[in-house]
């Protein structure tokens, strides 16, 4: 009997344990990085009157891994992601999202009673509101409706409960989204379905379904106010709107939204969604943290995969660059965010997600081959480092060679994507134009980011030559990939811009930003030490190590100017800026002097003053740009870090679990793990083998050993 019930108790305690352990998915908070950054300290500057710093710029729906869909909340019209936490209205659901003042396609509303065109928004509260991955939930206070938002790949669910015996209308207001809107439709098909487009640049084509008959869909107002109202016929029941979308046709949504969701419930569709990111995330696994940063964890490793998103078919069609409607047996992908996102978070999708890094690869040589130019994004040519190091990854099912004649191009010709590059070419530079009294908007060539930038996509390419065997293609890449030199004036210790005869730019002032004159985004403390191919020939253009030390203790410690204001420049350690993407490598900077403990001071600060800011922990230092801020704390909170993306190596510090296992894929994982309760590294080792130095290969991480980090 004891023995019987000793079992039982057991039994209890491991059913308990089970119950209560969380899945990962249930850390991450969508609503992170949708809250504004107001505090001028956290800032570094009192920003203007009824100016919002860039920060996050998230949007809390719902969306799968880099799908085409990503069904969200739009409380102010031309926000970086429509969505701003402090807004107290709903004007719409979107189905289309990036974070960057752009798409918000096919805005929806449920409402109830009249409706004035030029206001049927909703008041909301947070306190009814919720959102988990793949979900997104909110009463609409106007109407008395409780929205719920779910989504697949391709399509999205609407479930809209009303009070009992209130009249059902659906708004669409295709004349609004992020962009501009040049045409749209929509039209009924049959007793409950209802088809049309919405047309900004390209078009977005979309079918829905509903489980109510649709008496008609009426017009009103006019011009951006017009909107078409659907009226459905009384039901007690909840209203259910299923929507496929295509970037082809309305047939492709229809055969999307067939393919994906059918006669599947809402529960369903929720649960679907909820266990693909589930698979996704779990592939690393977290211990031995607080809970605060495991929730900053999960949440940052969710906000790295809604970004490229999918553009073919289910059956396999897409629109291609030129227009054409085409079907070439890979998954189409919108261009990734290369100049943000190259430098650790497209390292981290193909890390977890290859095949959708193939088919991103495969996309961008698809839309290159038809302007001979691999694409890019914004500034410099970092598709060359994101497919390097993919390809030194073992990335390689895609045509490399087309690849790599297409970033050839790019570091060669003229009239591509490397504006000035024959400049570049001949003089080992880009010129910056003297400019009296230069300000933050002036605008020019941003010659000195140029030049640092193409030094390093020189070398990614390089490393691609070499690989294929190209050696004279090398030689020449290499020789180039020292160009960074150029613009080092030994008399400030910095990079600084040149004039076409050679002469130093005469204005500077090295704390001044400036968005494209002379630096791109940054001042001249923010892109001095990017040279992450050849960091120890940058330490040699100093009289010492010890020099180098002091001027990196310089960018640490020098105060920011609160009257050098730039929108997007923002939260600093001394110059050092974590809210935008120019310098977040540098923090890594003193492991070259060999002072890792120093490093690992900046990671820390970091890592706790720049996530989950402000009254309601939901904002972040700048804004999330793709998921690059998101990626940058994931792997600096493993203990690994990309500090090189174009190479196949990651350099460690100290993370802030005691043990990561991560799943590279379902036959290898390999295991991080801390021991000590110190920063300071003391110990580095791999499979029971000491580490020379602190980088650790992606071959050897392949190997599924354990790599322990010993610290006091």
């Amino acid at each position: 009997m004891k023995h019987t019930v000793l079992i039982f108790f057991i039994f209890l305690t491991l059913m308990s344990c089970s119950q209560s352990k969380k899945t990962v998915t249930q850390y991450v908070n969508p609503f992170v990085g949708t809250a504004p950054l107001q505090d001028s300290v956290d800032v570094g500057y009192t920003p203007p009157k009824d100016w919002r710093v860039w920060a996050g710029l998230t949007y809390p729906g719902s969306s799968l891994p880099n799908a085409m869909v990503q069904l969200s909340p739009i409380t102010e019209w031309r926000s970086g992601a429509g969505y701003e936490y402090e807004d107290n209205e709903i004007l719409a659901f979107t189905h289309t999202n990036k974070g960057h003042w752009n798409l918000c396609h096919i805005p929806f509303l449920p409402v109830t009673g009249d409706v004035d065109p030029r206001d049927f928004g909703s008041a909301f509260s947070h306190e009814k509101e919720s959102a988990e991955p793949g979900y997104y939930q909110v009463f609409l206070e106007r109407y008395g409706i409780d929205a719920e938002l779910t989504s697949t790949l391709r399509c999205g669910y609407h479930k809209y409960t009303f009070e009992s015996g209130q009249v059902k209308k659906l708004v669409a207001q295709l004349t609004r989204s992020n962009e501009r809107v040049s045409d749209w439709q929509i039209e009924q098909q049959g007793e409950q379905a209802f088809q049309g487009y919405q047309q900004t640049g390209g078009k977005i084509y979309f079918y829905a379904q509903t489980n109510h008959s649709i008496k008609n869909i009426e017009s009103q107002g006019s011009g951006r106010s017009e909107i078409s109202v659907v009226n459905f016929e009384n039901s007690d029941q909840p209203l259910e709107i299923k929507i496929g979308l295509s970037f082809v046709c309305t047939e492709n949504a229809r055969e999307n939204l067939e393919a994906e969701i059918a006669d599947k419930s809402f529960p369903e569709i929720r649960s679907e969604a909820s266990q693909t990111w589930e698979n996704l995330l779990s592939k690393i696994q977290v211990s031995g943290g607080t809970e605060r940063e495991t929730e900053l964890f999960y949440s940052s490793l969710y906000r790295s995969f809604l970004w490229p998103a999918l553009r073919s078919d289910v059956n396999g069609d897409f629109t291609d660059a030129s227009g054409k409607v085409v079907n070439k047996g890979f998954r189409y992908y919108t261009n990734p965010s290369l100049w943000d996102t190259y430098r650790n978070k497209l390292v981290l999708l193909g890390m977890l997600s290859p095949d959708v890094t193939n088919d991103v690869i495969q996309s961008l040589i698809d839309k290159g081959k038809k302007t001979g130019f691999m694409p890019t994004f914004f500034h410099g040519d970092h598709a060359a480092p994101f497919i390097s190091g993919s390809y030194l990854r073992g990335i390689r099912d895609y045509d490399v060679e087309s690849a790599y004649q297409l970033l050839l191009n790019n570091a060669t010709k003229e009239g591509g994507t490397r504006p000035y590059i024959a400049e570049y070419i001949e003089k080992g530079y880009i010129s910056t134009p003297e400019v009296k009294n230069p300000h933050v908007e002036s605008k020019a060539k941003a010659g000195v980011t140029k030049t640092l930038e193409f030094a390093y996509d020189d070398y990614a390419v390089a490393l691609l030559a070499k690989e294929l065997g190209k050696e004279d293609d090398y030689k020449m890449l290499m020789e180039r990939t020292s160009n960074y030199k150029n613009l080092f004036d030994s008399s400030t210790g910095l990079m600084r811009g040149r004039l076409e005869n050679g002469d130093w730019v005469s204005d500077f002032n090295a704390e001044y930003p400036y968005y494209e004159y002379m630096y791109r985004e940054a001042n001249a403390w923010q892109s001095s030490f990017f040279a992450p191919h050849d960091t120890k020939g940058l330490i040699g253009l100093y009289k010492s190590e010890a020099e180098f030390e002091e001027k990196l203790d310089a960018l640490f410690s020098i105060p920011w100017n609160a009257n050098h204001i730039a929108r997007n420049v923002s939260s600093f350690i001394g110059q050092y800026c974590h809210g935008n993407q120019p310098d977040h490598s540098f923090p890594y900077l003193y492991y070259f002097v060999d002072k890792q403990e120093k490093s690992q001071v900046m990671l820390d600060s970091i890592m706790s003053h720049f996530y989950g800011m402000g009254e309601h922990g939901l904002a972040l230092c700048g804004m999330d740009d793709a998921g690059e801020m998101s990626a940058w704390y994931v792997f600096a909170a493993m203990g690994i870090y990309p500090y090189s993306p174009g190479n196949a190596d990651y350099l460690v510090s100290v993370p802030l679990f005691d043990q990561v296992d991560f799943e590279l894929d379902v036959k290898i994982s390999f295991t991080i793990q801390k021991t000590g309760t110190g920063r300071k590294m003391t110990g580095l080792s791999y499979d029971r083998q000491p580490v020379d130095g602190y980088f650790i290969s992606h071959e050897d991480l392949k190997a599924g050993k354990k790599l322990r980090i010993t610290t006091e």
